[in-house]
């Protein structure tokens, strides 16, 4: 382990504080580290694993399309890509899909339909533009989400932002009618905030958001690049509200954990928007990640995931619940997308999750002092029992140790802040900070 976080330190970006850990293989939830010592891995590579570390179903279609046909880029036709787009439209009911990599480009690809969108089909005046985001978002790590974030860390010294964004509290519809504009083109939002430190708005918020973009003729984008493929016990998490967004951004699980693979879903006039020459990708629906992005969208269905999610994480959440301690603040999530958070001034999020490693449990810290829970959609209700009393375990320890709660100014709560200003994000003129 030494020599490889030596190695790491001395020739790679420091852009990540790893927990101490060095994997070398995984089979379902379970990850074996370099000493053969087994842990249960509850964070699932932020939902990338959804189907479990080495699938033989998944790595069966990697093996048979990588010794077939590889990457041709889009300049010819493929065999696989068709098929992808098919079986995916039809299982999520959108009329044409756009493929592309990583969750951030699906999003920034959104971000360029709803702008094009706007001015040839909405007629909004040339480069005027707006598309209208949440405080406490996550889209990604491109200039144009981190101009987005309202997040001090993701946004110094990478300015000047791409104008034309407009910023508003999560989780509050009235601010959402408040900030659109004729000019509004799109409404971009996440159904439940996953970095932000797993926020789940009131009930009815993304329907009477759907409504309001309805009325004033604005695009709404759900980027479900998280939440989406059964992560929150639905196939979308907007359908926890009945919403049919009009453009929908999928990742992370559609590659099953071997592959970046995402998507755009959209209605048929959004995605004609594009004319050849205006979007594209050298590796986006190349028959490889085709292939395994068709195979892990059968096996959701096949093996029952999303319903197996809605259960078992039903299941976390009120072990999660019935927790006494002094050091849990709140419990929050939706089907297996689960944040723990802490209330405590001496022990934080990173520091839990370093004991749960001690104890055999993998998972990261998010936004504030939250432990999050996001393990692959296969979990067995016998893991989560074991993930429980670790967790227990845990909060005995370090509450024996000492602890001492905090005061609710230590560690400001993730809930939607109390007023429903807006902010302009953007080029320098239209900051708003």
């Amino acid at each position: 382990m030494a020599n490889t976080i030596e190695l790491m330190n001395a020739y790679s970006a420091h852009n990540y504080a790893p927990l101490p850990v060095v994997l070398v293989r995984g089979q379902g939830v379970r990850v074996w580290d370099d000493n053969d010592r087994e842990y249960l891995d509850m964070l699932g590579a932020y939902s990338a694993v959804s189907f479990g570390h080495c699938h033989p179903r998944l790595v069966g279609a990697l093996s048979r399309q990588a010794v077939a046909l590889d990457t041709t880029s889009r300049a010819f036709y493929n065999d696989q890509l068709g098929l992808f787009l098919k079986r995916a439209c039809e299982l999520t009911g959108f009329d044409a899909a756009l493929p592309m990599n990583s969750g951030a480009e699906a999003v920034e690809t959104a971000l360029k339909a709803a702008r094009k969108w706007g001015y040839t089909v909405k007629g909004i005046a040339h480069d005027q533009a707006e598309i209208i985001s949440c405080s406490g978002n996550f889209h990604g790590r491109t200039i144009a989400a981190t101009g987005m974030s309202s997040v001090p860390q993701y946004r110094q010294n990478f300015g000047p932002f791409p104008p034309g964004f407009v910023s508003i509290p999560f989780g509050r519809a009235t601010a959402l009618a408040n900030a659109v504009r004729p000019t509004t083109a799109a409404f971009l939002v996440e159904p439940i905030q996953g970095e932000g430190g797993i926020i789940v708005p009131p009930a009815g918020y993304l329907a009477e958001c759907a409504k309001i973009c309805r009325e004033n003729n604005v695009l709404l984008i759900c980027d479900e690049v998280q939440t989406g493929l059964g992560r929150t016990g639905k196939l979308l998490a907007s359908e926890h509200d009945a919403v049919k967004p009009d453009v929908v951004t999928l990742g992370k699980a559609l590659g099953g954990g071997l592959l970046p693979v995402s998507l755009v879903l959209a209605r048929r006039d959004v995605m004609d928007v594009f004319r050849p020459g205006d979007h594209g990708s050298t590796f986006g629906g190349n028959a490889l990640a085709a292939a395994v992005g068709r195979e892990a969208l059968d096996l959701l269905v096949e093996e029952r995931l999303v319903e197996a999610s809605a259960m078992k994480g039903a299941y976390l959440l009120r072990a999660l619940h019935s927790i006494d301690s002094p050091l849990i603040r709140e419990v929050r999530g939706k089907g297996l997308l689960v944040g723990l958070e802490l209330r405590t001034e001496r022990v934080s999020a990173r520091e839990f999750c370093e004991r749960l490693m001690q104890h055999g449990v993998l998972t990261k810290d998010t936004f504030h002092n939250v432990v999050r829970f996001a393990p692959p959609l296969t979990v067995t209700i016998e893991e989560i029992d074991i993930v429980v009393d670790k967790v227990k375990t845990c909060l005995i320890e370090l509450n024996e140790n000492g602890v001492q709660e905090a005061s609710e100014e230590s560690f400001p709560a993730s809930d939607p802040p109390a007023h429903s200003a807006i902010s302009h994000l953007g080029g320098p003129d239209r900051t708003g900070r």
